[in-house]
């Protein structure tokens, strides 16, 4: 008994340690990402948003000309506010086009870390949802729009699924669904519960779990607005390689009819 009271203690002992070893890579991770993201700044400014648990960078980006509205970017997995991947031209296109953007960091992880993996900061990334649109709200622009990508949206629709949609004008998901390899999602999207336009946006080169579950997302979604529509895009991967030009209009005319 006593051994394997000792065989548990130390266990315990070390499963504290790897998750403090881990959490503190994570944070180190996010930082290079700011670095990084800040010695190539070129369009927009750097704010710094509070959760009660840690400071977080966003980018903020003014609209030219009369604003047509905010809209907050959230980035795919391991990526960071100004990404060439998706979330860095369409805050840059859209402020162009009249919208004031604001990208934020989300939470990441170490390199390698699953679908499952990103769960488990789901909360970090509630907090900072809630703060994006705390900033935008308290500038007065309206109306407010999410543009969630790949692990982006897993965490923003965890964020809706415990805010409800009140503080939203609109959902836009890119590449909506995707998972790891024997990593299925654990809860539906909360489709149910929504009441705003929705535009669901993938290409026919994206993951399998993307692509697959395309139609029944479409029959989730759809009772939310007669306006919620869901666009492919040929050829294009889950990373919009090569079609960035496609997605960016694909988005900002549906903005338009909003």
């Amino acid at each position: 008994m006593r051994s394997l009271i000792r065989r548990y203690i130390v266990v315990t002992v070390l499963t504290c340690l790897i998750a403090n070893v881990l959490q503190a890579s994570d944070l180190e991770r996010e930082k290079r990402l700011e670095e990084q993201t800040l010695a190539a700044l070129f369009t927009g400014e750097p704010v710094y948003l509070s959760t009660p648990e840690r400071e977080f960078l966003a980018l903020e980006t003014e609209s030219e000309g009369d604003t047509k509205g905010a809209v907050v970017l959230l980035h795919g997995r391991g990526y960071g506010p100004d990404s060439e991947i998706v979330v860095g031209p369409l805050r840059e296109a859209l402020a162009e086009d009249g919208w004031h953007t604001l990208s934020v960091q989300m939470p990441v992880l170490e390199k390698g870390a699953k679908y499952y993996d990103y769960i488990e900061v789901f909360p970090d990334a509630r907090l900072r949802i809630s703060a994006a649109l705390a900033h935008l709200q308290a500038s007065g622009i309206s109306p407010v729009i999410m543009i969630a990508h790949s692990c982006g949206v897993h965490m923003s629709m965890d964020w809706l699924r415990q805010n409800g949609d009140d503080q939203l004008d609109a959902y836009i998901g890119l590449g909506m669904g995707a998972t790891d390899y024997k990593q299925p999602m654990l809860s539906p999207f909360p489709f149910a519960q929504m009441s705003i336009p929705v535009l669901d946006v993938y290409g026919d080169a994206d993951y399998p779990a993307v692509v697959s579950k395309a139609d029944e997302r479409l029959q989730q979604f759809k009772h939310t607005s007669e306006k919620s529509r869901q666009v492919v895009i040929e050829q294009a991967n889950h990373e919009f390689a090569d079609h960035t030009d496609a997605l960016i209009d694909t988005v900002s005319k549906w903005l338009d009819t909003l």
